[in-house]
Formats: structure tokens, sequence, C-alpha cells
């Protein structure tokens, strides 16, 4: 039947030409990200961090922290953002109606007592059960309230909050010292431009914490959690850097975001009718500046590092991707009329559409494309040729990709300083576009069910702690670490 032979020819030409696009646009960005994180560490040695700290136009900052059971990490983030170098900041901890003891292990761990606190109203949420005051610290606040998602914790954090800057954080988290300090700076140095600002996130599982501080930068046991590691140098040192030089930066992280707090409270806080907060946040910013044609930057800093445990389990790493996937689909959704708009700038003509096509649409073509390229091939309809060129383009290129950011990472900020780790972390590059990028990409597949049928709730995220732990099982035909050096 010809037309089975070309609908099958014209889907693996699809599906060539979307790796060809998508790994082009990587090694763009792959040059932006060198030539910026250059120029940024050159600025970084004139106007060392001492300056900032003691520069008195450093504006006051609320670190938000929303946190539903979160029982064994809380005390310790709590610990890091208190011990933050940065002259002036408070800690504001929302207990979103946790289910187990996360407010009681506050309570211990930083004496807590209840206080009348008056709490602005501009933003709704759900009702306030109780504010309590460290006495320990008196920079730090607790707010008790009745479970409303994630953006209603954020919405009465910034209610709760004193200052006109606030820094969302996720519990399981945990900042460098002074990693506040470094992602005010370009608020310091424009702070009548730069309106928001995020840093990097990075997985804490491995690495030696104590008190609330990472003493000790380690891959993690875990092969799973070792090939997030490398997703991450990606996602943030390629991705993010080349979509903050265009002005078009569409995701600030969640677990790591710095904005200016009135700008959050005219656009009407976060959005609770969205798994994707974060990036909803950022494009509803956006949208808001440009029709009013006001010159802004939301800008990524790649050197405040934020810790993070990753996910060790498929179930939980699924669970992730899935609702990741969702919250790009519903914000996406929610400002469709920006796409292809050249009103917005480089939001509606390049961000927008890059999103929908190569992060929203892309698993659509990875999980069905790539099947059909291998069975066509075995069934002679497609040329050994075009096989061999399809993997030169989806996995070699991706593979020196991935290594790029690797050595992205290493030349500008050397945090493995064991060999073996940097050996294990090449060998995984490989491993990462051979068995786990599919894997994710079936994940990210399955999210367009879980929006058909209107799922809208985040699943269990259940936490172990930062501490190291055995090794997650993997698909079968990933090899074990001791392959990798």
């Amino acid at each position: 039947m010809s037309w089975v032979h070309d609908l099958a020819v014209a889907l693996a030409a699809i599906t060539l030409a979307y790796f060809a696009l998508l790994n082009l646009v990587y090694l763009a960005f792959t040059v932006i990200a060198w030539r910026s994180l250059v120029q940024h560490l050159r600025a970084r040695g004139h106007a060392p961090d001492d300056e900032v700290f003691a520069s008195p136009v450093t504006p006051p900052v609320s670190v938000l922290v929303p946190a539903y059971d979160e029982e064994p990490t809380i005390v310790q983030s709590v610990r890091s953002l208190l011990a933050l170098r940065y002259p002036e900041h408070e800690v504001i901890v929302v207990n979103d109606g946790s289910q187990d003891e996360t407010l009681e292990r506050m309570q211990e761990a930083f004496e807590l007592v209840p206080v009348r606190k008056a709490l602005r109203t501009l933003l709704p949420t759900a009702p306030i059960r109780a504010v309590y005051v460290s006495r320990r610290h008196r920079n730090l606040w607790v707010v008790d309230k009745a479970n409303g998602g994630k953006a209603d914790a954020l919405n009465a954090a910034v209610n709760a909050s004193r200052y006109p800057y606030v820094c969302a954080i996720d519990a399981d988290a945990i900042l460098e010292e002074d990693a506040l300090l470094r992602v005010a700076r370009p608020v310091i140095e424009e702070p009548d431009v730069v309106v928001a600002t995020g840093g990097i996130v990075r997985v804490a599982n491995g690495c030696r914490i104590e008190g609330g501080r990472v003493l000790d930068v380690r891959l993690p046991q875990s092969r799973l959690a070792t090939l997030q590691v490398l997703e991450y140098f990606r996602a943030f040192l390629i991705g993010r850097v080349g979509w903050s030089r265009l002005n078009a930066l569409l995701i600030i992280s969640g677990a790591f975001g710095l904005f200016r707090r009135s700008l959050i409270e005219t656009v009407g806080g976060y959005a609770r009718e969205t798994v994707g907060e974060d990036i909803e946040l950022v494009v509803r910013l956006h949208r808001h500046l440009r029709e009013r044609d006001e010159r802004y930057r939301i800008e990524f800093v790649p050197d405040p590092v934020c810790w993070t445990e990753a996910p060790e389990t498929m179930r939980q790493l699924s669970r992730q991707r899935r609702r990741w996937h969702r919250g790009l689909g519903e914000t996406l959704w929610r400002h469709r009329r920006v796409a292809g708009n050249g009103r917005y700038g480089a939001l509606g003509t390049a961000a927008i559409p890059y999103f929908l096509v190569f992060e929203f649409l892309g698993p659509l073509i990875e999980v069905v494309g790539l099947p059909i390229i291998v069975v066509w091939w075995i069934f002679g309809q497609l040329s050994t040729v075009f096989l061999v060129g399809f993997f030169v383009v989806a996995v070699l290129l991706g593979i020196l990709l991935s290594l790029a950011a690797l050595v992205l990472e290493e030349h500008s900020f050397r945090r493995h300083r064991d060999g073996r780790d940097v050996a294990r972390l090449i060998w995984f590059s490989v491993v990462e576009n051979i068995g786990y990028r599919q894997l994710i990409a079936f994940w990210r597949f399955l999210a367009f069910f879980d929006l058909a049928r209107g799922r809208d709730d985040w699943g269990d995220m259940r936490r172990r702690g930062f501490a190291t732990v055995p090794e997650a099982p993997l698909p079968r035909g990933l090899p074990s670490s001791g392959q990798a050096g």
C-alpha cells in the first residue's frame, strides 16, 4: 500500500527534522552559554560578593518556603536559609496543611511561639490557622494554614512578607551561603529594569550535608539521580542561559527564584489552577510588561546554587516529569494567543513556539517516530544510510551536547573534584541519550492522557531526606555505576 509507505516516510522525515532542529538550537545555545559564562565570571571578579553585601542599595528580601509533608528535610532547609550571607532577609515558611510532622519538627528545632501578625489579604488563600515566630531567630516566621496547594501557599507567604523582593524556595532545597546575594546581583545593578531572576538547581543526592550546608559535593550513588545531574546541567547552563540572553526566559524554577513583590501582586499572584505555577507566573509577567511596553529583563544567573533532592525511584521520577509536562501544557494553553504574535517580541516569535513544538509536542514525535523508523528500516522501507544519518543526528549529537554541558560546568565551576565522579559523568553522558532520554519522553507522552482526563493532582512525592541512599533500580539495559569507572 503506497499511502502507508508514504506516511511512514513522511513521519520518518519529520522525526529526523525534529531532532536536527532541536540539537541545532541547543548547539547555538551552547555557544551563547559559553560566551555568557565567561563574561559573567569576569564581571563577578570585578565586583566581588563582599561589595554587593556592603552596598547600601542591596534590597531586603523575604524568602518564601511552601511546605507540605516535608518532615525529613524541612529543618536542614530552613537552617540553610537562616544562615544565608545577606544584609537583611526574613524566612517565611508556610505549612500548607501537612499530614506529617512538618510543623512539629520546626517547633522543636526553632522554638516557635504563636503571635498576632497582621497579614495582607490582597491575594486570596485558604484559611490561615496560626502564625508563629521563632524565639531563636527573630527573622523566621511560620504560617500554618489549611491545605490549598503550592501556589496557594506561596500566595499566603507573599501576603505575609514585609520586603520589596521575595525569593521562592522549595522546602526540600538548600541554598549555598552566598546564593541569595548572587541571585540578587542583577536587581542591585539595575533595580528599575530587572524584575525577576533565577539561579541554578543542582542535585543534592550523594553530597555530604551538615547543619543545612553542603560540605562535600559528590555524585549520587543512585544511577537514576546521576542521570538527572547531567540533565540539569544541560537544562540550566545551556537552555536557560540562552533564553535569558534573548530576554525570553519562560522558566524560573519554583525551587529558586527572586521576584519584585509588587509585580507579583499586580498580576494576581501565583495561579492556583495549574500544577506549573512557576512557568505560568513568569509567562504572565512577560505578557503584563510587554503589553504595557515597559523596559524590563527577567534573568537567569548561573552561579547561585540551590541544592535539591532528586527522585531516586522510577515511580516518583515518572510522576514528577508527567506533572512538569502537564504544567507546561496548561501554561501554553492559557497563553496560546502569545504564540507567533510579534507584539510580544522574542517571547511570541521564538520562546512560545519553541516550547510548543520541541518541548510540549516533542514526546509525541519521539515516542511515535522512533519506532516507525526502526520498524520501517527492518522491513527494508528505509535505507541504511537514512538510519545511520538519523542515529548521528538524534543520538551522537545529543551525546556531544551533554558532554558540552559537562565541560561548561567543569570549566566554569569545577564542583566535582573527584576524577572518578567526572569520569562517571562522561560515561553517563552516553547513557543519558541511549535509554534514559527515551524513557523520559515516554513519561512525558503519558502526560497527554493526564491532560485529556483533567488530572490536576501532584501525586505522592515522599522525601528521603538529605542523605546518601541505596541505588534505585533502572530499566533493563542501562549500566550499573560500576561500569562508569
